[in-house]
């Protein structure tokens, strides 16, 4: 922050294109001066595909006015004039498919962390504060994000439990709740439709959920998390959902925009899933506006060091892709796909004024962000400042494990005079969301099932935290290559967010859950008794109402104690907190036990063992 920003405390709302069309006309005929003019640009025509030179652009109302080789008609005393100097004009950029929570910050902090890397749209699905405090989550989001000077647009979460049957989170939604959302104002749609065999199977929860979606005219989100495209991927398109951002091969997105859907590529803190799909477009010649490019999961720690949608254009690019269309499919194709063309997504007049400034359109430097007419950031620091959201106490006071743990509750007991076990065990793929089904053969001690670090396997455990049980679910899992006596703990655990622990010591394990529930929720790394690393999380167990900076130097210790207990996975933390994701393949460990995505159902823990 400058020293003497401007304070934004309520942003004033954005005047609709009717209420200011009058104004909009007579700025671009002449008759009325702009609010701000910016001359002499070079204009990134997302509509046609054009580098156009000695541009100018007049803004009005927080909106586009005129566009062309001179705006000097449109300045009068008061009129702002910036001075391009032959910088590319570009359309604020927006990221199609987002959760803010994984930022593990609020709503007012991801987008103070975003904008100065010239994100001015959002798509955000909050479904996991959905999964712990429902619809009351959900609208606490929307209000929120209602009040910020960029763009951010709620879509109503779809599965609230992700998968019935197979997790227990702390709330459930169905097709009221959705059709009642529909009604509020900042609602864009309905979130990811992560059932995807629920919808295969015509399940009425789902279907119903879709109906009402649609029935509002608005957009339906998509998971597919199966590779498989045959008739269950039909089934699914079928239902309804528009776009799917679960694709990781090349034959993902072009099977879905055959039928139809908008692929979304993602570029998260750990998902590295557009080099292998945008060859669809590079070297296959698909349509590019069927493509839209997104983020997904971005922990603090990217966000702040590295970048948002900035950086994900920037990847495109590097891929082979034009550095024109790389930019559509960040902003004009998103809004396209939501139904919002005619208010952002471009810098042609009546569109909102969201535009960015950049001296390279490959390199991409965020040089100055204007959002609605107004400048928020240049050279990477924000000219304004965003009052915080009142979040209510009852948000805060969410971590309910019931009673003190101990190493005991870690164990895993060996079958009956058992000297060595074949154990089912999740296997982490780095850099991807999906998970392998590994089977391991463990030595048994004492009655009890060994870790064994040469062959790095240790346990996971799903710790229930909404309703104080005191449960605790053990599995083992493989990837993570801990070699020290360690754990690490959190109550970001996608998607019903009980307590996620992996470690290869129970005693860790204990003092790593125990310290999660003391302090309301949040990540800390345990090595040896010692506490290495903590990020408090106290608003849901998902976010921290701390600075974004603060948090992101908090995570950046956390992965440097994960890294120096053995981990050397890229964002292993991303991985940690999806290992209870029962919708993505193909095992995973949720509050009920082991689960075999791939079918749908729990599974025992030992091969020859029956459920």
């Amino acid at each position: 922050m400058k020293k003497g920003a401007r304070i934004v405390t309520k942003p004033s709302a954005l005047a609709s294109w009717q209420e200011s069309a009058a104004r909009l006309v007579d700025v671009a005929a002449g008759r009325s001066p702009a609010d701000m003019v910016i001359r002499n640009g070079r204009w990134a025509n997302v509509h046609s595909g054009e580098i156009i030179d000695g541009i100018d652009v007049a803004i009005a109302a927080g909106r586009f006015a005129f566009v062309g080789p001179s705006a000097a008609h449109a300045i009068g005393p008061q009129t702002k004039v910036i001075d391009a100097d032959r910088r590319y004009m570009a359309p604020g950029l927006c990221d199609g498919h987002m959760h803010v929570e994984s930022g593990m910050v609020t709503a007012t902090e991801f987008a103070r962390a975003v904008i100065p890397h010239g994100t001015t749209t959002m798509f955000v699905d909050p479904h996991e504060i959905a999964n712990v405090l429902g619809l009351e989550g959900v609208r606490l989001m929307h209000d929120e994000a209602a009040g910020l000077p960029i763009n951010m647009f709620v879509q109503m979460p779809s599965c609230v439990p992700s998968a019935p049957g197979l997790e227990n989170a702390g709330a459930s939604l169905g097709p009221d709740d959705v059709r009642e959302a529909m009604a509020w104002p900042n609602i864009i749609g309905l979130g990811e439709m992560m059932n995807f065999p629920g919808v295969v199977a015509g399940d009425s929860k789902m279907l119903g959920e879709i109906a009402a979606t649609q029935s509002a005219g608005k957009t339906v989100g998509g998971h597919y998390a199966s590779p498989d495209l045959g008739l269950p991927f039909h089934a699914y398109v079928a239902g309804g959902p528009a776009d799917d951002h679960e694709g990781v091969r090349l034959a993902d997105c072009i099977a879905r925009v055959r039928q139809g859907m908008r692929a979304m590529l993602r570029l998260g803190s750990a998902w590295y899933d557009v080099a292998s799909q945008i060859k669809a477009v590079t070297e296959h010649g698909l349509d590019p506006r069927n493509f839209i490019l997104c983020t997904d999961d971005s922990h603090s720690g990217t966000l702040v060091n590295d970048g948002h949608m900035n950086r994900v254009v920037r990847h495109a690019i590097a891929q082979g892709l034009k550095p024109i269309t790389a930019i559509q499919m960040a902003t004009l194709n998103t809004a396209q796909h939501f139904g919002l063309e005619r208010e952002l997504g471009s810098i042609t007049p009546g569109r909102r004024a969201d535009l960015i400034l950049t001296s390279d359109l490959v390199a991409l430097p965020i040089e100055m962000v204007i959002a609605r007419g107004v400048v928020l950031a240049e050279n990477g620091r924000l000219t304004v400042e965003i009052a915080p959201y009142p979040y209510p106490e009852a948000s805060r006071r969410t971590v309910h494990v019931g009673r003190k743990l101990t190493a005991d509750d870690f164990v895993i007991n060996a079958p009956a005079r058992a000297s060595k076990v074949k154990a089912n065990v999740i296997g982490v793929i780095e850099n991807q969301a999906p998970t392998r089904a590994l089977i391991r053969e463990l030595a048994c001690e004492g009655g009890r099932v060994l870790m064994d670090r040469e062959q790095d396997v240790c346990q996971i455990a799903v710790v229930e935290r909404h309703r104080g049980f005191g449960g605790v679910s053990n599995a083992l899992i493989s990837g993570f290559g801990y070699n020290i006596d360690c754990a690490v703990a959190s109550t970001v655990a996608h998607d019903s967010h009980h307590m996620i622990v992996v470690g290869t010591s129970h005693a860790d394990m204990a003092l790593a859950a125990n310290r999660l529930a003391e302090v309301g929720g949040g990540v800390v790394v345990i090595n040896d008794g010692k506490e290495l690393a903590l990020v408090e999380l106290p608003i849901a167990g998902l976010m921290s109402d701390e600075r974004a900076e603060i948090v992101a130097a908090k995570a950046d210790k956390m992965v440097e104690a994960m890294r120096a207990c053995g981990c050397s996975l890229n964002n292993a933390y991303m991985q940690h907190s999806l290992m209870a994701l029962v919708v993505i393949p193909e095992l995973r460990l949720s509050d009920i036990g082991l689960v075999d995505v791939r079918k749908f159902e729990k599974i025992p823990l030992f091969v020859d063992e029956r459920v």
